[in-house]
C-alpha cells in the first residue's frame, strides 16, 4: 500500500529526484511490514488434533470406575481411570484412544 502512494507521488507532485527517493522509502517501509507481519504470524505453532490433551489437567464430571467423563479444556470428553476416581478429583490425560481419554488422579 505505501509502495502504491510512493509511486502515485512521485507520477504526480513530486519533482525528479525526490520521486524516487520517495519510492525508495515506501518500499522499504512496505518490505519491513510485510516481514514483521509474516514474523508475528509464525511466532507460535498452532495446536490441533487429539494429541494435544495429553498432558493436560481436568476435572471428573462424575465417578471413573472404570470409565466415565472428564471436563478438559472446557469440554467433555468420555474418559477411562484404572485405578479409578470419584466426582470432582483432579485428572491428567496420559493418552488418547479413539474418543476416550486415558486419565489418571493428579
Amino acid at each position: 500500500m505505501l509502495l502504491l502512494i510512493g509511486v502515485l507521488l512521485a507520477i504526480l507532485v513530486l519533482p525528479s529526484p525526490w520521486g524516487l527517493v520517495v519510492i525508495a522509502v515506501a518500499a522499504a517501509l512496505d518490505i519491513t511490514e510485510t516481514g514483521a507481519f509474516l514474523w508475528w504470524s509464525k511466532r507460535r505453532r498452532a495446536s490441533v488434533g487429539v494429541d494435544t490433551f495429553v498432558g493436560k489437567v481436568g476435572v471428573a464430571v462424575g465417578e471413573l470406575w472404570p470409565e466415565g467423563q472428564v471436563k478438559v479444556s472446557g469440554e467433555i470428553w468420555n474418559a477411562r481411570c484404572d485405578g479409578g476416581c470419584e466426582t470432582g478429583t483432579r485428572v491428567v490425560v496420559r493418552a488418547v484412544d479413539g474418543l476416550t481419554l486415558e486419565v489418571e488422579p493428579v
